[in-house]
């Protein structure tokens, strides 16, 4: 007689949650305003998302003027405009630089 095995896959110990208060562009915003010199991957590994869509929202964010990328040797730095309104009408009055202060206590990076 045969013995069927059955694999069950393991459960991460740090599995994502189903869902959060914020998005991965949020999340993404606070870890360029934590560190302006992180890396792609190192975004990517923070908020659990591929490097390829870390790409696609540092990309967005730039293309949107809440980020401002400039190209330092080999690597990119960033800079959050803080000043610019955040984007959805429940809270459009107040400023982006009013989330990272909520969510990191600050708006400038601890050097």
């Amino acid at each position: 007689m045969k013995c069927l095995s059955i694999f069950v896959p393991e459960t991460p110990q740090h599995a994502p949650p189903r869902w959060d208060f914020l998005t991965n562009h949020a999340h993404v915003l606070v870890c360029v305003a934590r560190d302006p010199g992180i890396r792609l991957r190192d975004i990517a590994t923070a908020v659990g998302i591929t490097e390829r869509a870390a790409h696609r929202i540092v990309s967005e964010l730039v293309d949107e003027g809440y980020v401002v990328r400039e190209r330092q040797g080999r690597r990119n730095h960033y800079q959050v405009k803080t000043k610019l309104p955040l984007r959805h009408p429940l809270a459009e009055e107040r400023e982006v630089g009013d989330l990272l202060e909520a969510l990191i206590g600050s708006t400038t990076p601890a050097v």
